[in-house]
Protein backbone atom coordinates (compact mmCIF):
# COMPACT_ATOMS: atom_id res chain seq x y z
CA UNK A 1 0.00 0.00 0.00
CA UNK A 2 1.36 3.89 -1.04
CA UNK A 3 1.76 6.64 1.44
CA UNK A 4 -1.80 8.22 1.47
CA UNK A 5 -1.68 11.51 -0.22
CA UNK A 6 1.89 12.09 0.66
CA UNK A 7 2.15 14.91 -1.94
CA UNK A 8 -0.25 17.43 -0.17
CA UNK A 9 2.02 16.65 2.87
CA UNK A 10 4.74 18.49 1.31
CA UNK A 11 5.90 21.94 2.44
CA UNK A 12 5.82 23.36 -1.25
CA UNK A 13 2.45 21.85 -2.18
CA UNK A 14 1.03 24.63 -3.62
CA UNK A 15 3.39 27.01 -2.30
CA UNK A 16 2.89 25.94 0.84
CA UNK A 17 -0.36 27.70 1.12
CA UNK A 18 -2.45 25.51 2.10
CA UNK A 19 -0.50 23.66 5.28
CA UNK A 20 0.03 27.41 6.18
CA UNK A 21 -3.92 27.88 5.93
CA UNK A 22 -4.79 24.59 8.15
CA UNK A 23 -1.96 24.76 10.60
CA UNK A 24 -3.15 28.39 11.17
CA UNK A 25 -6.61 27.57 11.20
CA UNK A 26 -6.13 24.55 13.92
CA UNK A 27 -3.76 26.95 16.16
CA UNK A 28 -6.02 29.59 16.19
CA UNK A 29 -8.51 26.58 17.34
CA UNK A 30 -6.34 25.13 19.71
CA UNK A 31 -5.62 28.38 21.45
CA UNK A 32 -9.00 29.00 21.83
CA UNK A 33 -10.30 25.96 23.30
CA UNK A 34 -6.99 26.05 25.81
CA UNK A 35 -6.89 29.57 26.65
CA UNK A 36 -10.47 31.45 25.94
CA UNK A 37 -12.93 28.35 26.78
CA UNK A 38 -10.91 26.62 29.03
CA UNK A 39 -7.93 27.28 31.75
CA UNK A 40 -4.55 25.96 31.42
CA UNK A 41 -1.67 26.33 32.76
CA UNK A 42 1.75 24.86 31.36
CA UNK A 43 4.88 23.81 33.78
CA UNK A 44 8.60 23.98 32.25
CA UNK A 45 7.01 25.34 28.81
CA UNK A 46 10.57 27.06 28.43
CA UNK A 47 12.40 23.41 27.58
CA UNK A 48 10.33 22.87 24.89
CA UNK A 49 10.12 26.18 23.13
CA UNK A 50 14.26 26.41 23.27
CA UNK A 51 14.23 22.34 21.78
CA UNK A 52 11.84 23.58 18.81
CA UNK A 53 13.64 26.61 17.95
CA UNK A 54 17.02 26.09 18.76
CA UNK A 55 18.59 22.47 19.04
CA UNK A 56 21.86 21.88 17.10
CA UNK A 57 20.82 21.54 13.56
CA UNK A 58 20.25 18.15 11.90
CA UNK A 59 19.05 16.93 15.66
CA UNK A 60 15.39 15.50 15.49
CA UNK A 61 13.09 16.02 17.98
CA UNK A 62 10.73 13.35 19.21
CA UNK A 63 8.13 14.97 22.07
CA UNK A 64 6.13 11.44 23.40
CA UNK A 65 3.01 12.18 25.83
CA UNK A 66 -0.15 10.11 27.73
CA UNK A 67 -3.28 10.16 25.50
CA UNK A 68 -6.23 11.16 26.81
CA UNK A 69 -8.82 12.58 24.65
CA UNK A 70 -9.01 12.59 20.52
CA UNK A 71 -7.83 16.37 21.06
CA UNK A 72 -4.94 16.22 22.79
CA UNK A 73 -3.17 17.37 19.77
CA UNK A 74 -3.63 20.07 19.08
CA UNK A 75 -5.11 21.81 21.99
CA UNK A 76 -2.44 20.53 24.31
CA UNK A 77 0.03 22.84 22.36
CA UNK A 78 -2.82 25.98 22.42
CA UNK A 79 -1.39 26.52 26.44
CA UNK A 80 2.05 27.06 24.81
CA UNK A 81 2.43 30.91 24.42
CA UNK A 82 4.36 32.34 21.63
CA UNK A 83 3.68 31.07 17.70
CA UNK A 84 4.26 27.58 18.27
CA UNK A 85 0.79 26.06 17.61
CA UNK A 86 0.90 28.78 14.28
CA UNK A 87 3.78 28.61 12.99
CA UNK A 88 3.61 26.02 10.21
CA UNK A 89 7.55 25.71 10.26
CA UNK A 90 7.74 25.04 13.96
CA UNK A 91 4.85 23.24 14.28
CA UNK A 92 5.45 19.70 14.88
CA UNK A 93 4.79 16.49 12.79
CA UNK A 94 2.52 13.83 14.36
CA UNK A 95 1.50 10.32 13.89
CA UNK A 96 -2.28 10.05 13.56
CA UNK A 97 -4.67 6.97 13.55
CA UNK A 98 -5.72 6.29 10.13
CA UNK A 99 -8.88 4.98 10.85
CA UNK A 100 -9.96 8.33 12.57
CA UNK A 101 -8.25 10.99 10.79
CA UNK A 102 -7.97 9.51 7.39
CA UNK A 103 -11.65 8.06 6.58
CA UNK A 104 -12.29 10.03 3.90
CA UNK A 105 -10.23 12.50 0.92
CA UNK A 106 -11.42 15.62 2.62
CA UNK A 107 -10.36 14.57 5.94
CA UNK A 108 -7.01 13.24 4.28
CA UNK A 109 -6.33 16.11 2.45
CA UNK A 110 -6.72 18.55 5.86
CA UNK A 111 -4.56 15.84 8.18
CA UNK A 112 -1.92 15.64 5.60
CA UNK A 113 -1.67 19.12 5.11
CA UNK A 114 -1.50 19.96 8.94
CA UNK A 115 1.53 17.73 9.06
CA UNK A 116 -0.02 14.55 10.21
CA UNK A 117 1.14 10.85 9.04
CA UNK A 118 -1.29 8.14 8.96
CA UNK A 119 -0.89 5.38 11.00
CA UNK A 120 -2.52 1.93 10.55
CA UNK A 121 -2.89 0.50 14.18
CA UNK A 122 -1.56 -2.89 14.60
CA UNK A 123 0.40 -2.53 11.47
CA UNK A 124 3.45 -2.86 12.60
CA UNK A 125 6.64 -0.87 13.16
CA UNK A 126 7.45 -1.25 9.36
CA UNK A 127 4.13 -0.59 7.97
CA UNK A 128 5.27 2.39 5.07
CA UNK A 129 4.38 5.17 7.26
CA UNK A 130 6.53 4.59 9.91
CA UNK A 131 9.13 5.01 7.13
CA UNK A 132 8.23 8.15 6.18
CA UNK A 133 8.07 9.17 9.81
CA UNK A 134 11.57 7.89 10.29
CA UNK A 135 12.15 10.39 6.73
CA UNK A 136 10.80 13.65 8.54
CA UNK A 137 13.67 12.66 12.05
CA UNK A 138 16.12 12.57 9.32
CA UNK A 139 15.36 15.61 8.30
CA UNK A 140 16.33 16.88 11.63
CA UNK A 141 12.13 17.34 12.53
CA UNK A 142 10.08 17.65 15.45
CA UNK A 143 8.22 14.98 16.12
CA UNK A 144 5.49 13.72 18.38
CA UNK A 145 3.71 10.46 18.94
CA UNK A 146 1.52 8.60 21.69
CA UNK A 147 3.49 5.60 22.37
CA UNK A 148 0.11 4.05 24.49
CA UNK A 149 -1.43 3.99 20.66
CA UNK A 150 -4.65 4.93 21.79
CA UNK A 151 -6.76 7.08 23.91
CA UNK A 152 -6.80 5.64 27.73
CA UNK A 153 -9.17 8.18 30.34
CA UNK A 154 -8.65 5.95 33.40
CA UNK A 155 -6.31 7.69 35.89
CA UNK A 156 -3.68 4.76 36.20
CA UNK A 157 0.14 4.66 35.61
CA UNK A 158 1.34 4.83 31.73
CA UNK A 159 0.43 1.72 30.17
CA UNK A 160 3.05 -0.45 28.62
CA UNK A 161 4.17 1.52 25.08
CA UNK A 162 3.69 0.43 21.92
CA UNK A 163 6.93 -0.38 20.12
CA UNK A 164 6.77 2.33 17.36
CA UNK A 165 8.40 5.42 19.10
CA UNK A 166 11.40 2.93 20.24
CA UNK A 167 11.66 1.57 16.63
CA UNK A 168 11.79 5.21 15.18
CA UNK A 169 15.04 6.21 18.12
CA UNK A 170 16.75 2.72 16.77
CA UNK A 171 16.53 3.37 13.36
CA UNK A 172 17.76 6.86 13.05
CA UNK A 173 21.16 7.84 12.54
CA UNK A 174 21.19 10.97 14.45
CA UNK A 175 19.65 9.42 17.97
CA UNK A 176 16.54 12.04 18.75
CA UNK A 177 16.45 13.89 21.79
CA UNK A 178 13.38 12.50 23.51
CA UNK A 179 11.18 14.68 25.53
CA UNK A 180 8.55 13.12 27.50
CA UNK A 181 5.27 15.56 28.41
CA UNK A 182 2.02 14.70 30.57
CA UNK A 183 -0.77 16.59 30.46
CA UNK A 184 -4.04 16.54 32.68
CA UNK A 185 -7.77 17.36 32.06
CA UNK A 186 -7.83 16.78 29.06
CA UNK A 187 -10.34 13.51 29.70
CA UNK A 188 -12.76 16.45 31.41
CA UNK A 189 -12.66 18.51 28.11
CA UNK A 190 -13.44 15.74 25.59
CA UNK A 191 -14.62 12.66 27.22
CA UNK A 192 -15.19 9.39 25.61
CA UNK A 193 -18.70 8.39 27.38
CA UNK A 194 -20.71 12.18 27.84
CA UNK A 195 -23.93 11.42 26.15
CA UNK A 196 -25.48 7.96 25.13
CA UNK A 197 -21.58 6.36 25.53
CA UNK A 198 -20.52 8.90 22.46
CA UNK A 199 -17.88 12.17 22.56
CA UNK A 200 -19.36 15.84 22.54
CA UNK A 201 -19.93 17.33 19.28
CA UNK A 202 -17.45 19.93 20.95
CA UNK A 203 -14.81 20.50 23.32
CA UNK A 204 -16.69 21.43 27.38
CA UNK A 205 -15.78 24.34 28.24
CA UNK A 206 -14.84 25.65 32.36
CA UNK A 207 -12.66 22.85 32.26
CA UNK A 208 -8.94 22.97 34.28
CA UNK A 209 -6.36 21.50 31.83
CA UNK A 210 -2.62 21.53 32.67
CA UNK A 211 0.15 20.59 30.32
CA UNK A 212 3.59 19.45 32.31
CA UNK A 213 7.03 19.36 30.09
CA UNK A 214 9.82 16.96 31.59
CA UNK A 215 13.25 17.08 30.88
CA UNK A 216 15.10 15.31 28.01
CA UNK A 217 15.37 11.32 28.93
CA UNK A 218 19.15 10.47 27.96
CA UNK A 219 19.17 7.17 25.79
CA UNK A 220 23.11 5.40 25.57
CA UNK A 221 21.67 3.59 21.99
CA UNK A 222 25.21 2.21 21.41
CA UNK A 223 24.72 0.33 25.18
CA UNK A 224 21.72 -0.35 25.17
CA UNK A 225 22.29 -2.20 21.32
CA UNK A 226 24.80 -4.13 23.06
CA UNK A 227 22.93 -5.14 25.42
CA UNK A 228 19.87 -5.95 23.61
CA UNK A 229 22.28 -8.31 20.83
CA UNK A 230 23.66 -9.59 24.21
CA UNK A 231 20.65 -10.16 25.64
CA UNK A 232 18.86 -11.94 22.47
CA UNK A 233 21.94 -14.83 22.33
CA UNK A 234 19.63 -16.24 25.79
CA UNK A 235 16.41 -15.66 24.29
CA UNK A 236 14.49 -19.57 23.06
CA UNK A 237 13.18 -19.29 19.53
CA UNK A 238 10.82 -21.78 17.77
CA UNK A 239 13.53 -23.32 14.99
CA UNK A 240 10.04 -23.18 12.63
CA UNK A 241 9.73 -19.43 13.60
CA UNK A 242 10.37 -17.49 10.85
CA UNK A 243 11.45 -13.93 11.23
CA UNK A 244 9.59 -11.42 9.77
CA UNK A 245 11.65 -8.17 10.34
CA UNK A 246 14.26 -7.25 8.41
CA UNK A 247 17.88 -6.48 10.19
CA UNK A 248 18.46 -3.54 11.65
CA UNK A 249 21.78 -1.47 11.61
CA UNK A 250 22.11 0.36 14.62
CA UNK A 251 25.24 1.61 16.51
CA UNK A 252 27.77 -0.58 14.46
CA UNK A 253 25.94 -3.55 14.94
CA UNK A 254 23.30 -5.88 12.73
CA UNK A 255 20.04 -6.37 15.01
CA UNK A 256 18.27 -9.79 14.46
CA UNK A 257 14.02 -9.51 14.95
CA UNK A 258 15.38 -10.93 18.29
CA UNK A 259 17.41 -8.49 19.18
CA UNK A 260 15.38 -5.73 17.91
CA UNK A 261 13.06 -7.03 19.98
CA UNK A 262 15.19 -6.91 23.07
CA UNK A 263 16.12 -3.57 22.04
CA UNK A 264 12.91 -1.55 21.75
CA UNK A 265 11.47 -3.30 24.84
CA UNK A 266 14.25 -1.74 26.66
CA UNK A 267 13.65 2.06 24.86
CA UNK A 268 10.05 1.76 25.92
CA UNK A 269 10.16 0.64 29.02
CA UNK A 270 12.37 3.82 29.74
CA UNK A 271 10.09 5.85 27.98
CA UNK A 272 7.07 4.61 30.12
CA UNK A 273 9.50 5.23 33.20
CA UNK A 274 10.07 8.90 32.53
CA UNK A 275 6.13 9.36 31.70
CA UNK A 276 5.02 7.58 34.89
CA UNK A 277 7.33 9.56 37.28
CA UNK A 278 6.61 12.69 35.59
CA UNK A 279 2.27 11.70 35.88
CA UNK A 280 2.99 11.32 39.79
CA UNK A 281 4.72 14.77 39.64
CA UNK A 282 1.50 16.11 37.77
CA UNK A 283 -1.45 14.63 39.81
CA UNK A 284 -3.05 17.27 41.90
CA UNK A 285 -2.59 17.39 45.60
Amino acid sequence: MGRIMEWAARSDHLRGIPRKTVITAVGAFARAVANLCNRTTVHNADTLMNLVRSRPPGVPLITVSNHMSTLDDPVMWGGFKGLLSLDPELARWVLAAEDICFKNPVFSYIFRTGKCIPITRGGGIYQEHMSEALERLKDGSWLHTFPEGKVFQEDVPIRRLKWGTASLIARCPVTPIVLPIIHCGFDEMMPEKYFYGKRPPLPLWSKNLRVVVGEPIEFDVPMMVETAVSASRHVMVPPLQEAKWPLLSSAGKELDETAQRCLYTALSEKIQSSLETLRLLAKPL
